[in-house]
């Protein structure tokens, strides 16, 4: 099952091209990924980072930029675990804007890591939990 969150298309993030400039994506997906905790685990993403002293950096990120993100849309995102490891995690995201028309798409695979020593570890029993309950077939 997937979660489904949106956000618009700020003045800030738009380059000389007046579309989004592409880092702008990918923190984009990033606030995407902090706020998908709370619906998919129960826990918010600075809970498990302040006080678990939990953290799921990237090591991996595939993406594709399938149509420029605009100046006032409202992007759609759907996001899913397409896997789930030991201690790592694939995340798929799905971009939309209003009118339905898929922008970019990414697989990112996270590694659970101790934030005090940013050491892998394995992932907490009550987060693989949440991450399993969403989890779907197939990647991009």
């Amino acid at each position: 099952m997937a979660v489904e969150l949106a956000r618009r298309v700020d003045y800030a993030m738009l380059d000389g091209a007046n579309i989004a400039y592409y880092p702008r994506i990918f923190d984009l997906a990033h606030r995407f990924f902090e706020e998908a905790w709370e619906p998919m685990c129960g826990v918010s993403y600075p809970e498990m980072i302040n006080q678990r002293k939990v953290g799921f950096p990237v090591v991996n990120v595939e993406a594709d930029f399938i149509a420029p993100l605009k100046y006032g849309d409202m992007i759609h995102a759907t996001l899913s675990i397409v896997n789930v490891g030991t201690s790592s995690c694939t995340w798929k995201y799905v971009l939309r804007n209003q009118d339905e028309v898929m922008l970019w798409r990414s697989n990112q695979v996270t590694v659970c890591v101790n934030m005090d020593t940013l050491k892998p570890q394995p992932i907490p029993d009550d987060l693989r939990a949440g991450l399993l309950a969403h989890l779907v077939e197939g990647g991009q």
